[in-house]
């Protein structure tokens, strides 16, 4: 039987055959006579065209950019053996936590290149049958299951599809017994969650339609909504919203079905908090907090007695109480104190579960409803532990671990005894045994140390040659723990490394953390990720010349402001579904609310200068190598949308100087990234990790051995 298998293989000879591709000809991009004012600044916007999703001239533009692109995909002569090793990684099968449901019991499945996990239940005979497959959903994929939320008594259930990875959703009605749709779909929902109150009806958010694109235009004012099953959507009552002008609004009730809470807020960064009792008729929606200040939410109560998670006076978070009678923030009282680690709490069971992140890594402390210590959890290794919810009856609990170079595994947990045990471990033809992952700390420009972890091959000599990909976020409070990542493992088993650094603006150490890398701090992220780069180098693991900088969303931003400030640092630069534009993000489908870690051009002349100064678009200058760029996207992100990478894109095209090529995959039909087929994802890893070792000069060969 044949083994196939792949070698990185490196020589002077080969580390010149991704340069030697004749020039590439781009497209002509058109330029407009744009010109926008900020206070005293005249600015020229050439691209602005290309903000107009809907033309015939940008479909054009797409269509034109993606033909050179997979053109040059084309031509790399290992394109096709990455593939099939990855789908060979990709094919085990996938099998998620159980919950239950009434008289059901549900998970996901995957049989390993399914486009779609699908959802499948038993009854209490063990009868195992399909619920929901979305792979039916759409012939190619691109529609896919955004969530779900059953009643109360598990009878009915409600959810949302996505078309084309939109964050636009449908929600579907459907009696949960037969199996069977049971009136109208639910269109226009957005950001949204679904939360049933009792078996008669739910709640959920969403905007007014926008005027013009839905996939570009500004959606600004969220507002709850109820829906009374049996009744059409257009007599489903606004609970909140109406009057009061908030960008991101959500509801849920408590597990009792005693209580509404409700959030709101402006930005991505602090909330009001409001509670509602539905055992009253016409009870007033009564506020708990009344600003923004902090990031406060109810996870749980007992009859009156409210259970908040905040970060208000606790950068780390705590847990407090409060009398659901006098619930302001001047009567509440610590439950579980902050620490020094970052708690992200959760509930099931009978039992709180504080899931602490320590350097970015997990652990898992359990206590009882009377604020007392019941154990530390002993997880199976250091990495990243998730789970420990479920209603407070259960007498299992499921939890997920995973780290760089150990596949996700689902544990069972008996809350009562603390046992654990393995319920669900993937069979990947990845050893993990023959891999280390460790954490560094490195010092930023401004001395601040910061944590990285380092993962690859044992026994790898640094000597300067090893194709790295280092990979940054550093925004939003989004912390980036240890994961494991099939796209990964085939980088690292061709004896790639993957490093990544916890630059502030993340959450990895609070919400001082955060704020460190926001407004006119933003340049600290980028000095993070460029010391990351320098200490990598300076250790011998990898040199300027295999050297791949990735991210995406905000760590597309991330790239685009690295590979300006430093280009001559990296040899591969890969922009993600980045903010490009800082300049307009804000006036775009829901940018606006990322203004707490951004600032706007608008606020005021130092801030408008400082944006300029780092803005990816606004600072690519002729007459500089800029690295080999793949910028990725797809046509229909609602969410940062395309025109920034396409105004990125033909800005760089036009002012790159040198041989590296400036590329853009566009996807068609898809968004941000959520719902994305396993086809299609494994595609764009294959593509991306191609265009940079071809870049690097690195040769992936094919060698069959019997």
């Amino acid at each position: 039987m044949k083994k196939t298998f792949l070698i990185m293989a490196v020589s002077t000879t080969i580390a010149s055959f991704g340069q030697n591709q004749n020039p590439i000809k781009y497209p002509t991009t058109n330029k407009g006579e744009t010109v926008d004012v900020y206070f005293d600044t005249k600015l020229a916007d050439p691209y602005r065209w290309l903000e107009d999703d809907k033309s015939a001239e940008t479909g054009a533009w797409v269509k034109a950019q993606n033909k050179v692109t997979y053109d040059y995909l084309a031509q790399i002569p290992f394109r096709d053996v990455l593939k099939a090793r990855m789908e060979k990684l990709w094919n085990y099968e996938k099998i998620g936590a159980p919950f239950k449901e009434g008289n059901y019991t549900y998970y996901y499945k995957n049989n390993g290149l399914q486009n779609q996990s699908v959802l499948y239940r038993k009854d209490v005979k063990g009868t195992e049958t399909v619920f929901l497959d979305p792979n039916t959903f759409s012939k190619d994929g691109t529609t896919s299951l955004g969530g779900l939320d059953f009643s109360k008594d598990g009878s009915k259930v409600a959810y949302a599809i996505s078309e084309g990875g939109s964050d636009w959703r449908k929600v579907i009605i459907m009696d949960a017994i037969t199996q069977k749709i049971i009136e109208d779909t639910l269109v226009d929902v957005k950001f949204s969650g679904v939360s049933w109150r009792g078996n008669e009806g739910f709640y959920y958010s969403s905007y007014d339609k926008p005027k013009g694109s839905e996939l570009s235009a500004k959606t600004d004012q969220h507002k709850l909504y109820y829906h009374t099953l049996g009744t059409p959507q257009k007599q489903d009552k606004i609970i909140f919203g109406a009057d009061q002008k908030r960008r991101y609004v959500g509801g849920h009730v408590t597990e009792d079905n005693h209580y509404l809470v409700i959030t709101a807020s402006t930005s991505t960064y602090g909330n009001e908090l409001y509670i509602k009792d539905l055992t009253k008729s016409n009870s007033p929606i009564v506020t708990i907090v009344d600003n923004f200040k902090s990031d406060s939410n109810i996870i749980d109560n007992e009859g009156g007695k409210l259970f908040i998670e905040t970060d208000l006076n606790a950068p780390n978070k705590r847990i407090v109480t409060v009398d659901v009678n006098n619930p302001k923030p001047e009567n509440w009282k610590d439950f579980i104190p902050e620490t020094e680690n970052v708690l992200s709490p959760s509930t099931g069971g009978g039992y709180f579960f504080a899931n602490y992140m320590k350097d970015a890594v997990s652990v898992v402390k359990q206590y009882d409803y009377s604020g007392k210590l019941v154990r530390e959890i002993q997880l199976p290794g250091v990495g990243t532990a998730g789970g420990f919810s479920g209603k407070k009856k259960e007498k299992i609990l499921y939890y997920s671990f995973t780290n760089y170079i150990t596949p996700g595994s689902i544990y069972s947990f008996e809350p009562k005894s603390g046992t654990s045990a393995v319920y669900e471990k993937p069979k990947v033809d990845f050893n993990s045994e023959e891999y280390e992952s460790k954490q560094v700390f490195y010092t930023s420009k401004d001395g601040t140390k910061i944590p990285m972890i380092i993962t690859h091959k044992k026994g790898l000599k640094l000597d300067g040659t090893n194709p790295t990909m280092l990979y940054g976020y550093g925004g939003f409070n989004v912390s980036l723990t240890p994961s494991f990542s099939i796209a990964n493992a085939v980088w690292m088993e061709n004896g790639g490394i993957f490093a990544v650094p916890n630059l502030r603006g993340g959450g990895e150490y609070g919400k001082k953390w955060h704020d460190a890398g926001t407004k006119m701090q933003k340049q600290n992220v980028f000095d993070d990720f460029i010391a990351a780069a320098e200490y990598l180098i300076a250790q011998k693991y990898t040199s300027s010349e295999f050297l791949a900088i990735r991210g995406g969303s905000n760590g597309g931003l991330l790239v685009g402001a690295t590979m300006n400030q430093r280009p001559e640092l990296m040899k591969v630069a890969l922009p993600a579904v980045g903010v490009m534009d800082m300049l307009r993000y804000h006036t775009f489908t829901s940018g606006a609310g990322w203004a707490y870690d951004y600032g706007t051009a608008q606020d005021s002349k130092e801030m408008f200068d400082y944006i300029k100064g780092y803005s990816p678009v606004h600072n690519i200058k002729k007459g500089i190598q800029y690295p080999a760029t793949m910028i990725t996207t797809g046509d229909h992100d609602d969410r940062v949308v395309p025109a920034h990478s396409f105004k990125f894109a033909a800005e760089l095209q036009e002012k790159q100087t040198g041989i590296n090529p400036t590329l853009i995959r566009i996807d068609i039909n898809a968004g941000h990234g959520a719902g994305k087929s396993v086809a299609a994802t494994i595609q764009e890893n294959v593509d991306i990790q191609a265009f940079t070792l071809y870049n690097m000069g690195v040769n992936v060969l094919q060698k069959l051995n019997n």
